[in-house]
């Protein structure tokens, strides 16, 4: 096959087919037919492009769709795949071509395993997390015939989606199954992105959209160049993963916390042999054998960080973003970026990605952006607010949201004795406190690994009481946040976030550092995107949870550095940054552990 990218067509040029944006549980097989292509359109151009007669080209496959909105005529820009009639020519225009990157050999992205279980395995494999990196860890090794035993913390997607709703609708708050806990992890209450940039020279991403669709995704998130499943689709999608696992010999288990590590220390090695686990239903602490454990975290496993740095495993300090959440109507962010084709049922609700970089040396920068989408509550910890942003596959809310958010480093947190104490107790405290005095006083200064959760719960403990103290979000708008200045009423723009929203200062939300980066980065952002600092746009605090305030080294075996039998992996490991990279470093973990078993 034949692969050719850098097809342009005008807009005009895409078949338009009216479809219902409906979202499950609701939708039909016609709600999930693929997208219509222009497939006679591109054969002419790759005709054209090769130098053959249209009728030599047997088949055409479109990999990739984008749009190019740089100009007043948008383009629709494709990567197609084809076959021709005649395989000798074939082989001949891509000996002709190979100098040309827009006319390539169509490359392998098939999968394959990488091992096959021992019939004589002595223990089953552990995966902690049934997030993106937990789900296709444990799949894989399902796959491979190792049928592994998941622990999760949280509840299945359904019940825990209840109770994602009790805090929303009633201001209560399960610390257990909420927006970060539970079957699915916190990519289950998002906008299902499942895009990244990281390096992927096996094509795993691939394997990973491959496999949602499988479980009921839409096709086209195979085509779209910035796929998305959006969350009701998701919730079906994780449910029938999860009956793949059970069928291929694996067990799942919720309400599962991990509240101990065992490991065998000798003179030159540590060696996990086994965990200790909290039955959440039941209130029983039971052990479990293992040898081999692939800890698939989210980001806001607090307790389960201290736990792990309190057992020896190593840890780090990172750095992360704090900020807030900005929302405008999504027709503003349409006509600023799709100009006179806004609305055109092609392109949808329309995304955006800005950078700025402030005068005080700070980053800020959009994250996580949801066209038509809402703001939500994504706390996890009793007595703080957080914010996050959602969409349903449809995209048809009224608004556009996104983080605004301020690059931090490890020297920002704040590690005194009374931080630690006010945030860990003080036992614990004066333990973290101590070990952090020691490692200052060192000839190279490091950061306590846990004292980036200080600032996290700083923060967003004083986003609580600036909200009401009842699960409320504080928000101004942005034009009194530009000039310091209260709001005390809403304009144009009416906020998505529920429980609510407290209008107020924001000034005491965020460090000064951060306020003034946001202060300046937002005029900027106006002129990149005309009303993106409209008077009256929302911002919502206070978005914490961008990314882990920690890292757990690993090798490139992907075990700890000290501790043999552990792999940490994914977000909370401080390794991936979406569902997708969060999903791919799954499958690389499951590999890992399978080529040692297997020797």
């Amino acid at each position: 096959m034949i692969r050719l990218t850098e097809l342009k067509l005008p807009l005009p040029a895409l078949p338009v087919v009216t479809r219902r944006a409906a979202d499950a549980p609701s939708e039909t097989d016609a709600d999930r037919a693929p997208i219509h292509h222009p497939i006679d359109a591109l054969k002419r151009l790759c005709a054209q492009a090769l130098g053959v007669d249209v009728t030599a080209i047997n088949d055409l496959h479109v990999f990739k769709r984008s749009f190019d909105a740089r100009k007043a005529e948008l383009l629709a820009v494709f990567i197609v795949d084809i076959t021709l009639s005649d395989p000798a020519l074939e082989t001949s225009l891509l000996e002709h071509f190979q100098a040309n990157p827009h006319i390539q050999p169509t490359p392998d992205m098939a999968y394959r395993l990488v091992a096959t279980a021992p019939a004589n395995l002595s223990l089953r494999p552990v995966v902690v997390g049934f997030g993106p990196c937990g789900m296709f860890a444990a799949l894989t090794l399902a796959q491979m015939g190792f049928k592994p035993i998941v622990l999760e913390r949280g509840r299945k997607v359904r019940e825990r989606t209840n109770d994602t709703w009790g805090l929303w609708r009633k201001h209560v708050l399960n610390p257990e199954s909420n927006v970060q806990f539970g079957e699915g992890g916190a990519g289950t209450f998002s906008d299902g992105k499942l895009w990244s940039q990281i390096k992927d020279p096996r094509h795993l991403g691939r394997q990973v959209m491959t496999e949602f669709v499988n479980f009921g995704a839409p096709p086209e998130i195979l085509v779209e160049a910035h796929p998305h499943i959006g969350t009701f689709k998701l919730v079906k999608v994780v449910e029938n993963l999860r009956e793949r696992i059970i069928a291929l010999g694996g067990e799942i288990r919720f309400e599962q916390r991990v509240t101990d590590l065992d490991v065998e220390t000798s003179s030159s090695t540590r060696q996990v042999r086994g965990l200790s686990v909290l039955d959440q239903a039941t209130g029983q602490t039971y052990a479990l054998r293992a040898d081999q454990v692939i800890l698939a975290l989210g980001h806001s496993a607090r307790d389960t960080f201290a736990m792990l740095h309190g057992c020896g495993v190593a840890t780090q300090a990172k750095p992360f973003s704090v900020g807030f959440r900005i929302e405008h109507p999504q027709s503003v962010i349409d006509r600023a970026l799709w100009g006179r084709h806004a609305g055109n049922p092609v392109l949808g609700a329309a995304a955006y990605k800005l950078v700025h970089h402030a005068q005080n040396g700070r980053s800020v920068y959009s994250f996580c952006m949801c066209p038509g989408g809402t703001v939500v509550a994504a706390t996890s910890e009793l007595g703080r607010v957080v914010t996050n942003g959602m969409s349903q596959y449809s995209r048809n809310e009224r608004n556009a949201n996104a983080g605004l958010v301020v690059g931090i480093e490890p020297a920002d947190y704040p590690h005194d004795t009374a931080a630690f104490l006010e945030f860990f107790g003080p036992l614990t405290g004066i333990q973290y406190a101590q070990e952090a005095l020691e490692l200052r006083a060192n000839d190279a200064p490091a950061v306590h690994p846990l004292a980036g959760i200080n600032l996290q719960r700083q923060l967003e403990s004083r986003a609580f009481v600036l909200g009401g103290s009842n699960y409320e979000a504080p928000g101004q708008l942005v034009d009194d946040f530009i000039r310091g200045e209260a709001s005390s009423n809403f304009g144009s723009v009416l906020p998505s976030y529920q429980p609510g929203v407290k209008l107020g200062d924001l000034h005491q939300a965020l460090p000064d550092y951060a306020i003034a980066a946001l202060r300046e980065a937002l005029p900027a952002f106006g002129k990149k995107i005309k009303g993106f600092d409209m008077p009256d746009a929302v911002l919502t605090g206070v978005e914490t949870r961008t990314s882990s305030p920690l890292r757990m080294p690993r090798g490139d075996d992907f075990q700890s550095i000290n501790t043999t039998g552990l792999y940490p992996g994914g977000e909370g490991a401080g390794y991936a940054g979406g569902i997708l990279s969060a999903a791919v470093d799954g499958i690389k973990l499951a590999e890992a552990l399978a080529r040692r078993c297997v020797g």
